[in-house]
């Protein structure tokens, strides 16, 4: 399918989706696409639901699955909830809201982000910019940065401990099976699973920067979505 959003083009990577230029090397494939490593990550755990959803037309069941994500730091989760609202796909179509979620998504400074807020900013008339600075204190007060990665980074530090049952983050020789997108076990060493990128917050953040950096946006062509196991989520908010 094609797929002309740059919100989108942002998050299909991290969803278990055949891209035809991935930025990710063949090992973090593996281990970004199983499904041991995405329960253990909310914020690609539910960015890829939401993917799911929308892909199939589902769009109040993917709205409520990037919300999910958005509130774990997902940026292009936020990005995602910013065109629902702005297209009314899922929801009333709210420009002003929009817009807001738009500004968080852009919140990094990522420059497709930006470029896709300041069209929307161009689009709106006065009365609706004014809204929307208005409807961004209440979206940024329970989804920027400041308060979003500092649940994210409590998961995955829970994560990770209750996985290999150390508070010292030693791995040594430790040998896991992950569940693969079709469920069957893939070995993985320990090292290669626990690399402080995927774990430690800081390295986490820089990690999908430069990633999502080296994927080209615009319109994506992509295979065909494996599905995610969906397990008992928080309401819309996350809470």
């Amino acid at each position: 399918m094609m797929i002309k959003s740059t919100c989108m083009a942002l998050l299909l990577f991290f969803s278990g989706t055949a891209l035809a230029v991935n930025p990710l090397d063949a090992d973090d494939q593996l281990i970004v696409y199983s499904r041991t490593f995405l329960n253990a990550h909310p914020d690609l755990k539910y960015r890829a639901l939401g993917m799911e959803n929308y892909a199939k037309g589902r769009f109040p069941e993917a709205l409520h699955y990037f919300r999910l994500g958005a509130y774990y730091a997902d940026k292009p989760s936020q990005g995602m909830v910013a065109e629902m609202l702005w297209k009314g796909e899922g929801a009333a179509a709210d420009r002003p809201l929009a817009y807001a979620w738009m500004d968080l998504a852009a919140e990094r400074l990522y420059k497709d982000l930006i470029i896709q807020r300041e069209k929307f900013w161009a689009e709106m008339t006065p009365d609706e910019r004014e809204q929307a600075i208005r409807a961004g204190k209440a979206v940024y007060r329970k989804y920027g940065d400041e308060v979003a990665q500092r649940r994210l980074k409590n998961v995955l530090e829970r994560k990770r401990r209750f996985i290999t049952g150390s508070r010292t983050g030693f791995v040594g020789v430790l040998k896991l099976y992950v569940n693969g997108p079709n469920g069957t076990p893939i070995p993985i060493n320990g090292e290669d699973y626990y690399q402080d990128k995927f774990w430690k917050m800081d390295d986490y953040l820089q990690w999908q920067s430069t990633t999502w950096q080296a994927l080209p946006t615009g319109t994506a062509t992509v295979g065909e979505l494996v599905p995610i196991r969906s397990e008992t989520v928080p309401d819309k908010d996350g809470e």
